[in-house]
């Protein structure tokens, strides 16, 4: 790979969904990206990234592909575990109070559902709590349309589920079946996956109550960063709920959001 093709790259995906690559991934770039040569019969990555500045059928689904691999899909369940527990335990008993209707929570760069399940989980347990059969409408987006369609599947291999749960929980939700763990209809028919990009008007998905947006700005410029997370404030309801990483930290430039910290967990409630 050529420093002219790396920086093709690094200009594709920035342009086409934010991500911001460093000088130093080419190594990381070819790595992902070589595969890809041989899933469409291209002799080197100069014809890769010829496709990526031309238009056509192989070009849609090449840079598709590109978009694909250099999505990272590191995820878990209850990943950040106290900002769920605030979830279960304080903010879906304070929404279900105050609001009728349906309670709508949006879960950004959902990756293979994970977290969106988790939220619904955590959606199941607070209707127990509280006596209440309130719905709540998860949408759970991602910009990979493969990852999404693991997603909706909903089984996992046992080393998934590994990965953040407990037995009981795993017991609870979830049923052996031929080739993995099937997620129980209760939990998955709360969620509704769909294809997205976060560079895109958000006023076609609609208006939160909760958002969660983790673990995924990283990838984004400040600029980029900071235009996503004012339009997601504008996209929660009064007094809704955004969630970041624990380790994430929000722009000063950000407004009409206070920070809740109650114990371990971390997260931004919406003032106006």
């Amino acid at each position: 790979m050529t420093i002219n093709e790396y920086k093709i790259i690094q200009n594709y995906l920035s342009q086409s969904c934010g991500i911001v690559l460093g000088e130093n991934k080419q190594y990381l770039v070819k790595n992902r990206l070589s595969s890809l040569l041989k899933m469409f019969d291209l002799a080197s990555f100069s014809e890769l990234t010829h496709s990526l500045q031309t238009s056509g059928p192989l070009a849609l689904k090449v840079k598709a592909a590109v978009v694909d691999a250099m999505t990272t899909n590191e995820t878990f369940w209850f990943r950040d575990d106290m900002q769920f527990l605030e979830l279960k335990e304080k903010i879906f008993p304070e929404i279900f109070e105050k609001k009728a209707g349906t309670v709508k929570v949006w879960s950004a760069a959902c990756s293979s559902g994970q977290e969106p399940y988790t939220i619904s989980m955590c959606a199941e347990d607070a209707n127990k709590k509280t006596g209440k059969n309130r719905n709540v409408q998860i949408i759970a987006t991602d910009i990979s349309e493969t990852i999404l369609t693991e997603a909706k599947v909903a089984v996992y291999s046992e080393l998934a589920l590994s990965r953040g749960l407990d037995m009981q929980t795993k017991s609870r939700f979830f049923q052996k079946t031929h080739d993995g763990y099937k997620l129980n209809l209760d939990i998955t028919r709360k969620v509704r996956f769909q294809q997205f990009n976060l560079l895109k008007p958000f006023s076609v998905l609609g208006r939160f109550d909760v958002i969660f947006c983790r673990n995924v700005l990283i990838y984004f410029s400040d600029e980029v960063k900071q235009d996503i997370l004012s339009r997601m404030v504008s996209s929660l309801e009064p007094g809704g709920y955004l969630f970041l990483s624990s380790t994430e930290a929000m722009p000063n430039s950000i407004k009409n959001l206070e920070v809740v910290r109650d114990g371990k967990a971390r997260y931004f409630k919406k003032v106006s």
